[in-house]
C-alpha cells in the first residue's frame, strides 16, 4: 500500500493523517507496516483524503487519477 508514500508526499505525521481520518495513530503505523489492512471504508476515506484511486493506493495501478 503507498500510504506511506503519500503521507510523507504530503508532509504530514501519522498523528495528523489518523486525527484527519478520525483514527488513532496505531492504526496508521500498522497499515503502514502492513501489520494490519484497512477494510473498504477505511480505503476509500484514505484514497478520498489523498485524492487517488483505491487502485493506485493499493498499487494496482500507477495512475492515481479516480474514474469518476
Amino acid at each position: 500500500m503507498r500510504l506511506k508514500e503519500l503521507r510523507k508526499k504530503k508532509n504530514i505525521s501519522q498523528l495528523k493523517l489518523a486525527l484527519d481520518l478520525n483514527t488513532n495513530q496505531n492504526t496508521i503505523s500498522r497499515y503502514e507496516t502492513g501489520e494490519r489492512e484497512p477494510g473498504i471504508l477505511e480505503l476509500i476515506k484514505i484514497a478520498d483524503y489523498f485524492n487517488v484511486s483505491i487502485d493506485y493506493l493499493l498499487e494496482r495501478t500507477d495512475k492515481p487519477e479516480m474514474n469518476k
